[in-house]
């Protein structure tokens, strides 16, 4: 079952969770937003490469906040059955996020654990990764720790990557590598990982194609939020990114 392997490796693979035509929409939507919903949202809910080139878009958050098709995407629907049957009762739909790693200039996605800058206890959350392009070794394909989940969360500490500020410290440990699993993808794969298992990507080194994904955040409602931690972390946050000039 899809929930037991979750539960023992702390992540699952699904391939072709959406179909051909279902990814081909959310691609026209997401075209969609950055023309017209991506000039009105926040500097600190938009990421890109270079901020001079809007070629290089990395990151969006909160599209479930700034725009109503892919909210009701977010809140209803297979992802969110998904959701409650991983984390095993009700959920709360967190973040639904855009990653890009563009050709040639896409950044590796430091090792890290969603748990860490979630501030939950428990922490109990799912995060999904939905493939929108073929994903390999060379454009940045995810890699998880399997097992990690019940190792508890490691030590982390400031990145320079942008979208990813925290990660792991000691990494890589000797069993770190030993239990890599590397997922390549293809368009409608759908990853979902525990929110304490360690992942990470490589940088995309393709000169010609794109590392596009959709990523999904839903919290058990078993799980509390320390909220005022939470949002003193994004203040943080998008106060140095702008004193760097990120954003």
């Amino acid at each position: 079952m899809i929930s037991q392997s979750y539960a023992h490796d702390g992540f699952v693979r699904l391939p072709g969770f959406l179909d051909g035509s279902a990814v081909s929409e959310v691609s026209v939507q997401l075209d969609r937003v950055v023309r017209d919903v991506v000039p009105a949202m926040p500097s600190e809910h938009v990421f890109y490469e270079n901020k001079d080139d809007p070629s290089t878009l990395k990151q969006l958050q909160y599209l479930n906040q700034h725009d109503e098709w892919f909210g009701e995407l977010f809140q209803k629907g297979s992802f969110r059955r998904l959701a409650e049957e991983l984390l095993r009762g009700p959920v709360v739909p967190k973040n639904f996020q855009y990653f890009n790693k563009p050709p040639g200039v896409g950044m590796p996605t430091p090792p890290h654990q969603d748990g860490y800058y979630f501030k939950l206890a428990p922490c109990e959350a799912v995060t999904m990764w939905l493939a929108l392009d073929h994903v390999d070794r060379v454009n940045g394909c995810v890699r998880y720790v399997r097992g990690s989940h019940d190792l508890g969360m490691r030590e982390h500490g400031r990145t320079r990557t942008l979208g990813f500020s925290q990660g792991i410290v000691d990494f890589p440990q000797k069993n770190d590598r030993l239990a890599e699993v590397p997922c390549p993808a293809e368009p409608g794969d759908l990853l979902a990982h525990d929110a304490l298992t360690i992942h990470w990507a490589d940088g995309n080194r393709s000169q010609t194609r794109s590392r596009r994904a959709l990523g999904l955040i839903y919290y058990s409602e078993r799980a509390q939020e320390d909220s005022a931690a939470h949002a003193a972390y994004q203040q943080r946050l998008a106060e140095d990114l702008r004193r760097e000039g990120k954003i």
